[in-house]
């Protein structure tokens, strides 16, 4: 079965991410191209440097030039946000990148982007899915890629320099070379450093880069930024003195943030200070779109500056649809992606990061400085996140539970509303919230609990937990 989650369609390498599946759902992506009649507009693809990224990569190639649908296909590993670019700026009807973003090293996905490089929203997934059960082995259409080259169905392109200007031109260059910063990149064997070495070495900033290293296995680590997995930038920040460390994803779409005391900045907190530069410091306006289970502190930002957030579901093709829908600033999710306004419609760490290096220059202060300055204004959160495996058996107890009785347990704070919108959310009086739902990317069940400290964040998570016999 090949079934889209919140980011794409993803799978364990050798059972179900297979030559063969890759091809079926390439043809079920071909038929679906001609059934719209969008066939003609050429199709994008991208690949990072999981296993097999590259032979997948050529594998959907090759079905697509055998369906007479004319492939753009970039040279070189590629940022993920970069395929999006290419998307937009080529504007065809579709595109994919060949990644499973910051899922274990044994997995493998495909990110499908629709036109403008926004990510497929779920009417797009769903019609692939039916295309795909009605797709054989036998249907499937290919030709070799080398000859697809020669015959100008597979053209190789390379959109590095114009999506790397397109930031340049964003960022305020000059009052970057003037702070003259010292940053440290973790690509997370990933591939994010020449897109990022490239824009801040442009800026006149000392970069020094670890874990840049092809590894499939990620260094034995899970790709994904966070305080576990970024103790070596940590430590190396404090130890050297940098102004900031930066780590990025497997596909570079997120980030996590090191400060100069070497204390992780949280996403969220990542998000408020951006949204907080641009309204305060840029003097821009707009509204800010965030998921069920992202910082209620951007709400209080927005109320401070006459502006409005707006929730929806995980997923960021939620986030980018609303944020045209009301045309708000930014867009962002506790998971560490964003974007802001007049950029690609999908997440994007290097801008992110080349956003975060700005905000440095203009304002002069610390990291851990601006963001004493966003609590002391507008509140302090505090966000515990707890992840738990589960058996089939499992998952059904735990549905029929949550969502079938639609019990939950005895808070001890005042429960305002519920809400099932994505999971179950439980918004308390106090302005706290805590969240039960299932990953859409991985095998597992998520907890989010947001108070004013870490002992009643912890508190209420562990009541949801135990309840729930996890």
């Amino acid at each position: 079965m090949i079934k889209f989650g919140t980011g794409g369609w993803r799978a364990i390498i050798g059972e179900e991410f297979t030559k063969e599946n890759v091809q079926i759902l390439s043809q079920a992506m071909a038929d679906m191209l001609k059934c719209q009649r969008s066939a003609d507009k050429g199709f994008v693809i991208g690949y990072d440097r999981r296993f097999l990224s590259d032979k997948a990569a050529r594998w959907v190639a090759e079905v697509l030039a055998g369906n007479d649908i004319k492939v753009y296909f970039i040279e070189k590993v590629a940022p993920t946000p970069l395929v999006m670019y290419a998307v937009n700026d080529l504007d065809t009807c579709y595109g994919a990148a060949i990644t499973a973003s910051h899922n274990p090293a044994d997995y493998n996905g495909i990110k499908i982007f629709t036109s403008g490089g926004r990510d497929a929203a779920e009417d797009v997934t769903q019609d692939i899915e039916r295309h795909i059960a009605e797709t054989d082995k036998s249907d499937i259409k290919l030709i070799d890629f080398n000859i697809g080259i020669e015959n100008g169905r597979i053209e190789i392109i390379d959109p590095f320099n114009k999506y790397i200007d397109t930031i340049i031109n964003m960022i305020d260059m000059q009052a970057i070379k003037d702070r003259k910063l010292k940053v440290l990149l973790d690509p997370m064997f990933g591939v994010s450093k020449t897109s990022l070495q490239t824009i801040l070495i442009t800026a006149r900033c000392e970069v020094d880069i670890i874990n840049d290293r092809h590894d499939t296995l990620f260094g034995g680590r899970l790709p994904s930024p966070s305080s576990h997995t970024l103790q070596r930038l940590r430590d190396m920040v404090v130890e050297k003195g940098y102004d900031i460390g930066i780590g990025t994803d497997g596909d570079a779409d997120r980030l996590g943030i090191i400060d100069e005391k070497g204390d992780f900045i949280h996403p969220n907190s990542v998000l408020a200070m951006l949204y907080y530069y641009l309204l305060k410091y840029k003097k821009w306006s707009g509204g800010v779109v965030r998921n069920v289970a992202t910082t209620h502190l951007l709400d209080n930002i927005a109320q401070g500056f006459g502006e409005r957030c707006y929730e929806v579901p995980v997923g960021f093709k939620n986030i980018s649809s609303n944020m045209e829908k009301y045309d708000c600033l930014i867009g962002g999710e506790s998971s560490g992606g964003l974007t802001i306004r007049g950029h690609i419609s999908g997440k994007d760490g290097i801008f992110a990061a080349s956003l975060l290096i700005e905000l440095l220059s203009v304002t002069g202060k610390s990291l851990s400085e601006l963001l004493e300055e966003i609590h002391t204004k507008f509140g302090y959160f505090y966000m515990t996140e707890c992840d738990f495996k589960f058996s089939l058996a499992e998952k059904d107890r735990l549905l029929h539970l949550l969502f079938e009785e639609k019990r939950l347990p005895e808070f001890k704070c005042k429960v305002k509303r519920v809400s099932y919108q994505d999971g179950v959310k439980v918004y308390f009086e106090n302005g706290g919230w805590v969240i039960t739902r299932f990953s859409g990317t991985e095998p597992l069940l998520r907890i989010f609990c947001e108070m004013q400290n870490e002992v009643e964040a912890t508190e209420i998570s562990n009541v949801m937990k135990n309840f729930l016999n996890l």
